[in-house]
């Protein structure tokens, strides 16, 4: 089947600097989508129906012309946070031909001089900023497609916020275009001068001399975290993870999430990992809340329930961690029986109680136990001495694959 459907990525420039390929096939379409503003810069020779976005968006209007001869347009690489990705899920690879002009980035990276392999490329497009979060350290260079003409403003507020004041903020406005301009300042310094809505913005971060960046490595501080007591600490929190041994594209249950510091660790590992955190208590989902937006992973998916119950329904993970209410009826069950073949389960017990249905839960099912001692030194008189924290057993199994 020849290609339908073809995606054109377009510039700044226009319909002038796009190739024969991508016009020939604008010339022939029946129909060409796009937004608003991309739509404006096709000439009067394009006699194919023009039909902006629906809102909300959707794609159904572009699947229901399937076999018509059709063009998407998309602004610079329709590949890269762009519709063409969101299309190639849905439309067969043999069915469409994506024609790609040069994207944002690239040219953003071409202005500052900056080699692209070496520079981090992020989209606050309708997606929560505290998502950079998850990506400030000094010396690192971020760019960032902005929502709108107020984003600039938040990113310096944020940077501001999280103690990279100094960082370098280049916003970069109509990229590629006869009306391309930069607006330049440190986020310490941003005063908010008017950009336009079609905007990027390059950043070079720099931390304030009392910052102390937090590494992406599984065992955060935890002073990092906002909690009530309720917190997976450090060491063994490091050792858990290292159990659960996240993979990109993974999704995880953390199950009994209490401040949510496992699932947040487990989703600060790769940008495409997530995690369904399963909280019951009302004052702990609130500092789950802001746990994932302090960290960096806003994506985190909050289920509001208790265990079994609140996972009924829920996608089927690759890894299941149970830091809370491992005793409950049907929570150990339950999670075995959704956990994907090939996943991970990884339960952690304090009491004598939960440490003997862990023990009984192995007899049954295989698995290792792991007891955990951690000791730290603290002052005694004038002195010096270990003191002991409650010993954790870990339970961890990884489900056959003809499970």
């Amino acid at each position: 089947m020849s290609p339908w459907l073809t995606i054109v990525g377009i510039g700044e420039d226009g319909f002038s600097g796009l190739g024969k390929n991508a016009r020939r096939a604008l010339l022939s379409a029946s129909n060409v989508f796009g937004g608003p503003r991309q739509l404006d810069l096709l000439p009067a020779c394009i006699r194919a129906e023009r039909q902006a976005w629906p809102s909300p968006f959707s794609l159904a209007p572009v699947l229901a012309l399937r076999g018509e001869p059709v063009c998407v347009l998309a602004s610079g690489d329709p590949m890269w946070f762009g519709v063409g990705a969101s299309l190639a899920r849905v439309v067969a690879r043999d069915e469409m031909q994506v024609l790609s002009a040069p994207s944002s980035f690239s040219l953003a990276a071409a202005r500052m001089g900056w080699a692209l392999q070496d520079v981090l490329t992020l989209s606050v497009v309708a997606r929560p900023v505290a998502a950079l979060n998850a990506h400030l350290h000094s010396g690192a260079r971020l760019l960032v497609l902005s929502n709108d003409a107020s984003s600039p403003a938040s990113v310096a507020a944020l940077l501001r916020e999280r103690g990279f004041g100094p960082s370098r903020l280049c916003v970069l406005e109509h990229l590629g275009g006869p009306a391309e301009r930069r607006v330049a300042a440190s986020a310490d310094d941003w005063n908010d001068p008017p950009v336009a809505a079609l905007n990027l913005i390059a950043i070079e971060c720099l931390a304030d001399a009392d910052c102390r960046p937090l590494s992406r490595i599984g065992g955060l501080p935890d002073s990092a975290f906002r909690h009530d007591g309720q917190l997976t600490k450090r060491d063994v929190r490091a050792i858990t993870l290292a159990r659960l041994a996240p993979l990109p594209g993974q999704l995880l249950w953390d199950v009994g999430a209490g401040s949510g510091s496992i699932g947040i660790e487990w989703m600060r590992t790769y940008p495409s990992c997530r995690t369904l955190a399963i909280e019951a208590d009302a004052g702990r989902q609130q500092l789950i809340e802001h746990n994932r937006e302090a960290l960096g992973v806003p994506g985190l998916q909050l289920i509001r329930g208790k265990a079994p119950q609140a996972l009924e329904g829920l996608e089927r993970p690759d890894a299941i961690f149970i830091g809370g209410g491992v005793t409950r009826e049907g929570v150990l069950d339950t999670c075995w029986q959704q956990l994907k073949p090939g996943g991970r389960l990884v339960a952690n017990a304090v009491t004598l109680q939960s440490e003997m249905l862990l023990m009984n839960w192995r007899e049954r099912h295989g698995g290792e136990l792991t007891r955990i001692h951690i000791a730290q030194a603290q002052p005694l008189g004038e002195f010096d001495t270990w003191r002991q924290a409650l010993p954790i057993t870990l339970l961890d199994m990884t489900k056959p694959l003809d499970a």
